[in-house]
Formats: C-alpha cells, sequence, structure tokens
C-alpha cells in the first residue's frame, strides 16, 4: 500500500506521523524500550499533543531481534500472530553511551540512536544489514481507509529480495508490491495460495513480519532504496533475522516457527490421480492402476480426487457407491497391489451434504455477526452450493471433522490431500473462540492443516503426510505442499518453479506441483519435460482437471520418460531421503534456490530456472519444445549425472536435450548415495548402496549419509581421496553390500565393514 505520492507528496488524505527522535530510552533486563516522538521535542509545548509511538526491542531467539511498534497500546484487542513453537527469552546483552543504545542477541545487534534524528541499525558482528531511519516508521491516518503502522528498512546497492510465500511473479520481487492475503487465484496471478510474511536478502539476513492479518509489502517499489510493510491498526511487530548466508537465516526461521517432520519414504514416489471433473469410478481406477503395472510403470500413491464423492455433498466423507460400491474392499485390493491411498477433502460442508444439519446444529461452522442475521451460520455458494466452513477454533468442530476423517482412515485411507482453505470471510463472521476474521483469514488454512495431520500422525505415526494447498507463515511443519492450480504450458511449468523456489526460500522443505498442468490438456512436449521437473522435485504428482494425466493418453515416448525418471527418483532415494532427513534437522529445503547453496555467486542471484536438490545435485528443467536449455554452473567440474560428461563452472551453458535427458550435474566435490531398486522409493536404502564420488579433490574429504526408509539413520560417514586412492569410513551405522564409484568405474562389492579402501585402475 502506498501512502505517499513520490518523494515530497502524500497521497490525498493522508496525515504521516514518522518516528522522528528516540525522546526517551529504558534499559530493562531483556529489552530496550524507546520512546519515539514523531517531532523533534525543543521545548516542553513539544511534549503535547501526539501522536507517539513506543518501540519494544527484544529477542525470541538468538540471532533474532524482534522489533514491536505501538500507537495505542490498550484499544484494539490482541493481535494473533505467526505461531512461534521456538521462541523464548535468551540471554541478550543491553549496552548504553550518552549517544546510542544497543541491544544483542548473539552476533545480531540494533542499535538506537539516541535523541533527534530516527535511527535503528541493525548489524551482524560489524557488518550493517538494513536501517530503519529517515522517514522509515511511520503512523499513517488516513480517514475512511483507516489508520497505519508501516516500517521501511533500508536495501544497499545490488540487494535482492526473495520469498514472501509462494510467489508465481518473478523470483527477484523488488519493484514488486505484494499483499500478504490468502486467495485462490491459481499460478498465472500475482495471488498466492501460501502467503508467508517473510523476505530473505540477498545479503544475509531476513525480515518476517509478526503478523496474521493482511499486511502489504512494497518491495523498492514506493521507495525504491527500502522495503516497506505496512499493517492496518494500531501496532506492528516485525523480526530480523541473522545469517549471515541464506542458509543459515532459513534454518534461524525455522528454529522459531518451527520445522518440517520427515515424510514417509513412500511419499517420495510417484502419486497418481483420477484427476478432477474427468469420469471415473472403482473400474477406471482399477484399469489405471493395472496399466501402470502392465507397462512397468512404478506407482507408490493412488489419489482420489472430489468426486469419491456424491456431487453436492462435499464434504460427507462418504463414498458415492454409484462409481465405488465395496470402497473398502478396493482400498484392501489396492493395498494388495503395494499402493498408499489418498483422498481429497476441504474444510467446508455443502448445504445438502447429511453432515450440514449436524454441524449447524451443533455450532460447529462459522457464524455471522452482526446484522438480522448475527448467530446464523455463514453460507457461500462459492464452490459448493450452500456450504458452510468448518470452525476449527472450536475444539468440539475439530474433533467432529476428525472423527470423520478417523473413519476413512479405518477403512483403508492413507493420507488426504487437503484441498483450499482460501475462501475465507474476512468481515461479517465470528469465530467460536472469538478470533477477529481479518486476523483468521491467513490462519485459517494454519488450522485446517494442523486438525488433520494430528489426526494422521495419532493414527498412522511416522506415516503421516497431507498434500496441502494453503498455508501460512509456520505451514512448514504440516507437510506436504503443492502450487495450486497451473495451466498445460511451458510458461506455467516455470512459474510453478518460481513459486516453490520463493515458497521454499521461506522455509518449507518439501514441495510439489501438478505434473504436465492442472489447466488444459499438455501437449506431448510439455508433459514429457514437466515429468523431468516433476520427478526431481521432492514429491511427484501426475494430476490434472478436465483430462487424465495417465502418460499413454500422451504418447508412447511419455510412458518411457515416466518410467525412466521415476526409477532414477528411486535410485537416488538414499541421497534424497538423506537430504529430506537434514531438512528436518536445519530447516534447509531439500529444493532450494541456487542463490541459498552459491549467495557468494553473483551470477546465481537472479536464477530462477534451475535449482538444488540438497547441495550436490543441479537441476534445469527444459521449457521449450526443441530440447533447447540455457543453464549455468557455479565453479568448479561438474559431472552429468546420466552420461558422465564432465563441463567446467564458472560460465553458462546451452545445451539441447532429448526427452530422456536434462541438465542434471553433480557438483564438485560431493558424494551421491546411489540405491541398489528403482521399483520403489521405500527400499532398504543402505543395501547395495553405491557411494558416487564427483571430482574430490586430493587431499579433500566429503561427507555423506544414509537415512533408512524407517527414517533412522542407517549410516554416516564421509569419503577422502590421497593422490588416486579413495578410502569411505563409517563413522555410525552400516551398509551392506556396498561399493564406490568415480567416473563411472566402480571398486569390488564389500559387504560389511566401517572401511573401504579403493584406488580405480
Amino acid at each position: 500500500m502506498k501512502f505517499t505520492d513520490g518523494q515530497w507528496l502524500l497521497q490525498p488524505g493522508v496525515a504521516a506521523h514518522y518516528a522522528a527522535e528516540a525522546y526517551a530510552v529504558e534499559a530493562h533486563e531483556d529489552r530496550l524500550v524507546v520512546l519515539a516522538t514523531t517531532r523533534p521535542i525543543k521545548h516542553r509545548g513539544d511534549t503535547l499533543q501526539g501522536p507517539v509511538l513506543t518501540v519494544t526491542l527484544s529477542s525470541p531467539l538468538e540471532g533474532v531481534i524482534r522489533v514491536s511498534v505501538a500507537h495505542y497500546a490498550a484499544s484494539s484487542p490482541p493481535r494473533l500472530r505467526v505461531p512461534m513453537p521456538g521462541a523464548g527469552r535468551p540471554a541478550v546483552r543491553i549496552t548504553e553511551t550518552g549517544t546510542h543504545a544497543t541491544l544483542s542477541s548473539g552476533a545480531l545487534s540494533v542499535e538506537v540512536k539516541k535523541g533527534e534524528g530516527w535511527s535503528l541499525t541493525f548489524r551482524e558482528g560489524d557488518r550493517v544489514l538494513t536501517r530503519s531511519d529517515w522517514r522509515s516508521l511511520g503512523y499513517i491516518q488516513w480517514g475512511e481507509r483507516g489508520n497505519h503502522v508501516h516500517e521501511q528498512l533500508a536495501l544497499a546497492v545490488g540487494e535482492n529480495v526473495y520469498g514472501l510465500g509462494e510467489r508465481f511473479t518473478p523470483w527477484v520481487k523488488n519493484g514488486q508490491v505484494v499483499e500478504n492475503a490468502n486467495k485462490d487465484g491459481g499460478t498465472a496471478c500475482e495471488q498466492a495460495y501460501k502467503s508467508v510474511p517473510f523476505y530473505l536478502s540477498s545479503r544475509g539476513y531476513g525480515v518476517l513480519v509478526d503478523e496474521a492479518g493482511p499486511v502489504s509489502f512494497e518491495v523498492g517499489s514506493e521507495k525504491v532504496a527500502r522495503v516497506q510493510f505496512s499493517r492496518e491498526g494500531e501496532s506492528l511487530d516485525y523480526c530480523v533475522i541473522a545469517g549471515p548466508t541464506p542458509k543459515a537465516v532459513v534454518g534461524r526461521l525455522t528454529a522459531l516457527t518451527g520445522r518440517a517432520p520427515l515424510p514417509p519414504a513412500w511419499s517420495f514416489g510417484l502419486w497418481m490421480t483420477t484427476s478432477f471433473t474427468t469420469p471415473y469410478d472403482e473400474a477406471t481406477a482399477t484399469h489405471f492402476i493395472d496399466e501402470m503395472a502392465r507397462r512397468e510403470l512404478p506407482l507408490s500413491v493412488f489419489h482420489f480426487d472430489c468426486f469419491w464423492m456424491r456431487e453436492f455433498q462435499w464434504c460427507d466423507f462418504a463414498w458415492d457407491r454409484r462409481g465405488f460400491p465395496e470402497p473398502e474392499a478396493m482400498l484392501e485390493r489396492l493395498h494388495a497391489k503395494g499402493l498408499r491411498i489418498s483422498l481429497w477433502i476441504n474444510p467446508y460442508v455443502a448445504q445438502k451434504s447429511p453432515l450440514f444439519a449436524e454441524g449447524v446444529e451443533n455450532g460447529y461452522f462459522i457464524k455471522r455477526k452482526g446484522g438480522p442475521l448475527d448467530g446464523l451460520t455463514f453460507q457461500t455458494d462459492q464452490w459448493q452450493p450452500g456450504m458452510a466452513i468448518v470452525d476449527f477454533t472450536n475444539p468440539a468442530a475439530k474433533a467432529w471433522y476428525q472423527g470423520h476423517l478417523r473413519r476413512l482412515l479405518a477403512g483403508g485411507a492413507d493420507c488426504f490431500k487437503t484441498d483450499f482453505g482460501e475462501r475465507i470471510p474476512s468481515e461479517g463472521v465470528a469465530y467460536h473462540d472469538g478470533s477477529d476474521p481479518v486476523e483468521m483469514h491467513n490462519l485459517y488454512a494454519l488450522h485446517y492443516n494442523q486438525a488433520v495431520f494430528e489426526l494422521l500422525q495419532e493414527a498412522r505415526g511416522r506415516d503421516a503426510v497431507v498434500f496441502a494447498r494453503a498455508t501460512y507463515a509456520s505451514g512448514q511443519r504440516f507437510p506436504v505442499h503443492w502450487g495450486g492450480d497451473c495451466w498445460s504450458t511451458f510458461e506455467s511449468m516455470a512459474e510453478s518453479l518460481r513459486g516453490g523456489l520463493s515458497l521454499t526460500s521461506c522455509g518449507f522443505a518439501f514441495w510439489s506441483h501438478d505434473i504436465g498442468g492442472f489447466e488444459g490438456s499438455p501437449p506431448p512436449a510439455v508433459y514429457k519435460r514437466w515429468i523431468q521437473f516433476g520427478l526431481l522435485s521432492s514429491h511427484s504428482r501426475l494430476h490434472g482437471s478436465s483430462s487424465y494425466r495417465v502418460p499413454w493418453l500422451v504418447d508412447e515416448e511419455s510412458c518411457d520418460v515416466l518410467r525412466a525418471f521415476t526409477r532414477l527418483k528411486h535410485r537416488l532415494m538414499p541421497y534424497l531421503y538423506a537430504k529430506a532427513w537434514e531438512a528436518t534437522q536445519t530447516g534447509v529445503p531439500l529444493m532450494r534456490a541456487m542463490l541459498m547453496e552459491h549467495p557468494h555467486d553473483p551470477a546465481c542471484a537472479t536464477l530462477d530456472r534451475q535449482y538444488q536438490l540438497g547441495e550436490a545435485l543441479l537441476v534445469a528443467p527444459v521449457f521449450t519444445d526443441g530440447g533447447e536449455v540455457d543453464f549455468y554452473l557455479p565453479d568448479g567440474t561438474w559431472t552429468h549425472l546420466l552420461t558422465g560428461e564432465k563441463k567446467a563452472g564458472g560460465r553458462w551453458h546451452r545445451e539441447t536435450h532429448g526427452f530422456l535427458s536434462l541438465p542434471l550435474y553433480a557438483a564438485p566435490g560431493s558424494v551421491i548415495a546411489w540405491g541398489a531398486e528403482d521399483a520403489r522409493p521405500d527400499y532398504d536404502h543402505a543395501r547395495g548402496t553405491v557411494l558416487r564420488v564427483f571430482e574430490l579433490a586430493d587431499g579433500a574429504s566429503a561427507a555423506f549419509a544414509v537415512i533408512g526408509a524407517d527414517g533412522r539413520i542407517a549410516a554416516r560417514g564421509s569419503v577422502s581421496r590421497q593422490g588416486p586412492g579413495y578410502t569411505a569410513e563409517l563413522a555410525e551405522g552400516a551398509l551392506r553390500d556396498w561399493c564406490l564409484e568415480v567416473d563411472g568405474r566402480r571398486s569390488p562389492v564389500q559387504a560389511g565393514g566401517a572401511t573401504l579402501c579403493w584406488r580405480p585402475a
């Protein structure tokens, strides 16, 4: 939201009051409290009238500084905040001089300039990260548009901003206006299913605005050398998060807001669905599954989309017996084929659903507030006619909803696709716990997914996983998330990748998308290139809207491509699952932007058509019919994982690839644990393992880990090189029937042991 009209003027009707002086600074044991006046105080008369701002500086976590700004402290209800399960009261250091006061948390500090000339300076060590200075912190009065508080933090020359949730607009957010409000808008616009009021700076720090309600970001778009964020009301809270690297920033962010649990190994395999509005029944599903098996196309999860329930009745959590006469027996047969089963759900109950009257009678739905309809159930025709919205702030409603899901789990379902949760009213409604609907709009999807995920944890333990579309900050605690409604085009494939990179830069460890695109029917080239991209993402799902996504309906070569890349992902599982496990420990996502892995390479600062899967694999999807692709390799010698071809880094490359290949390069100095099986993802990752070593320098070593399909550490160690000889040493666990591979040559297989020494011939 813009409050100014250029450098010198304000928008019509705006009265702006900017922090001008730190008139008084109070030092407490754990915080600094600053009285910030909005005009210089020259004499006693200047202390009359307002406004003044109270600025409290504290730390919820080492290396994180919270700034709480308040105008009126008691005239508004308490705000809802970003969930911060990791928040505490770490030790801080407070120092004062005659001119400044400083609060330090770990290596991060904020310095307040006392007296006239407002200034907050954030440093990590001696390095200035950002500042709030002249006309940065403001209290805005705008008539009928309400009062607002805004902050503007400085951008350095060449500084880029990333993140702000799953954004499909350009990866670098400089110059964009970003509204922090969840909306069901698809991938082709500036809206987002997953808003996160956090941005990551290329200079190695982050900013989390601790607000649940709508925050408006002007990223170098109102003031080109500043990021402005504003919120209607009388207060604003934000946290500055130290680095010094992007990985360190995301690590601290997720230590504060929570980290993802490890999804089950089977969830990393291929998911296939019925699609959405296509005709399907038990015979359709069985045919798809059997044909996949006949064509030797590995499949891990089969998903039944909306019409597993009867039309007009979503959700009643009851199988449509016209198409699925014996669902429990059907699911038992599918389980016997080695499949897991996913069911579509949403948090709405249609008027025609048999559950609607029960929900109304017991007060399980969001209610209207004010006017003649006060206290009645809120209903809308958007999506399911006459639908009501489950109120998850009501413990009884949450338990009721979970009870129906528990029944489905008992009947053979393994997990749920938690769709929707964005079209939530922001006014004119009341929640059971009294929450402000403006504040709850974004948090609703978080409550919804938490209710489902916690039930799955209770019923399935480590096998808990959802496939969620909407969420908010801290939603990484309930994986997995997918990118929503995209089109069957290369352009939409690229915008989906941008959304994924933006979301994972906000601490979301696992992310997926609809292979082939959701809307429309993908041309063969789009479908096959999207298969490559999809199987080289953390989670992989074939899903469409009005057309099926089974490969033989596209062309025969699509079957070959799907088979090859599904098997490739299975072979990579010892490596991928180790990186997934590391994400649960560090917060660093499995799929990550080039900037996150190479923050000191300026060429990586803007790359949004390639990414890394962990630190060892670089992926550059192909977005052209003819297979032409430009990509950048950082310094060192990189090795194509499929062909063994080596290319020099520190430069751009242009290649042309057929549908069974793409730029997929192993990083120099890396070890990739390669699995023995390609039929499924959840096999014994520690048996038959090949430690593939890439361009390890003489005298250097590289660490590796293997995580079993049970989520436990199977083996951990390192590979070192001395001259022509290589030594693998296990520091923990064991490998069986394992070997080393260097430049395509393999050592003799070793049955066990903690050390393997080999000199390639």
